[in-house]
């Protein structure tokens, strides 16, 4: 059984159970339910591309920061 994955995200201490400790961007986004195109996320203080998030990973303990885009008028 695998691990569970901590870490800070937008300031608050989060446990994801579903993602294992060395989870990628990608999968975190698909798990927070978001799609990534309306995304923007920062990881220890770096913004990370989207091109990216396949093969980015997230350690326990990471900070990362994400905003989601909302449209409307």
């Amino acid at each position: 059984m695998s691990e569970a994955l901590t870490i800070q995200l937008n300031g608050a201490a989060r446990t994801f159970d579903e993602l294992g400790p060395a989870a990628t961007v990608s999968a975190l986004v698909e798990v927070l339910g978001f799609r990534a195109d309306r995304v923007a996320l920062e990881r220890n203080g770096e913004i990370v591309s989207r091109a990216t998030w396949p093969e980015t990973l997230v350690q326990p303990g990471d900070r990362i920061e994400l905003v989601h885009f909302v449209g409307g008028g």
